[in-house]
């Protein structure tokens, strides 16, 4: 599903991602982890295409498509998805207008007619449930006014919406008081299925609890240097990066 070769990008000149290796299948969860500044939250936004990043060097290749020279709404359409750390508002947009929108622009691009108005209701009904979203919040401008668990709430109910094959998730968890890691938490591990992929960047191995990964990864300088199963995630929480970087030769 994802395919990612030699991966080198910067930002200003300094670079972050120094030959990122990393291969998705689908069904697959996989957890990225590692000490700040490490390049976790840039490798996110340059699969998703934000324009800030230079890709130097390496080749990256999603759902059989070259990912690189896609635009950010062709990246989304083909099935990727980011998560925000920080989710953005939307003054004067509603989120039912929003996720209408961005719900038949999808259907187009597939080849399929845009929703009525009634199948959009009962779709947004549906999908609000799986991370216990009012009613009322999806009245009102993209989270505007909303707390930082309703905004991370905010972020699943699109991705429920728009079914990705592929979601990176940023920090979800940064934030979140217990009951909305868990809310938030088990929705990400409802929508996922066996045509799917979920990579979760986290620091914390509490968000693991509930989204159990298939492979985990450590990020550190822009290199992945040490790949385990869930296990590793444990380990992390316990010991630190000290023992994994003090092998690491830059």
């Amino acid at each position: 599903m994802l395919s990612v070769k030699n991966l080198h990008a910067t930002v200003e000149g300094k670079e972050i991602l120094r030959g990122i290796n990393l291969e998705v299948k689908p069904g697959e969860v996989h957890a990225i982890m590692g000490p700040n500044g490490s390049g976790k939250s840039t490798l996110a936004s340059v699969l998703a295409g934000n324009e800030k990043f230079t890709v130097t060097e390496g080749e990256v290749e999603f759902m059989g498509k070259n990912l690189l020279e896609m635009s950010i709404e062709d990246r989304a359409r083909l099935g990727l998805f980011l998560g925000f750390q920080y989710p953005v508002e939307i003054p004067g947009v509603t989120m039912a207008n929003f996720m209408k929108l961005a719900v038949n622009e999808h259907r187009k691009f597939r080849g399929e007619e845009p929703l009525t108005a009634g199948e959009f209701l009962r779709l947004m009904k549906e999908k609000s449930k799986v991370v216990e979203l009012s009613s009322k919040l999806t009245s009102r401008a993209v989270n505007e006014g909303f707390s930082g668990g309703e905004k991370k709430k905010n972020e699943i109910f699109q991705m429920a919406m728009l079914d990705p094959k592929l979601a990176i998730l940023d920090e979800t968890d940064s934030g979140l008081d217990i009951d909305a890691l868990r809310i938030v938490a088990t929705g990400v591990t409802k929508l996922h299925t066996k045509d799917n992929a979920t990579v979760v960047i986290t620091h914390y191995q509490r968000l693991l609890d509930y989204i159990v990964p298939d492979v985990v990864h450590v990020l550190y300088k822009g290199r992945i240097i040490y790949t385990g199963d869930k296990t590793l995630a444990v380990k992390l929480e316990k010991e630190g990066y000290d023992w994994l970087i003090n092998q690491y030769q830059d």
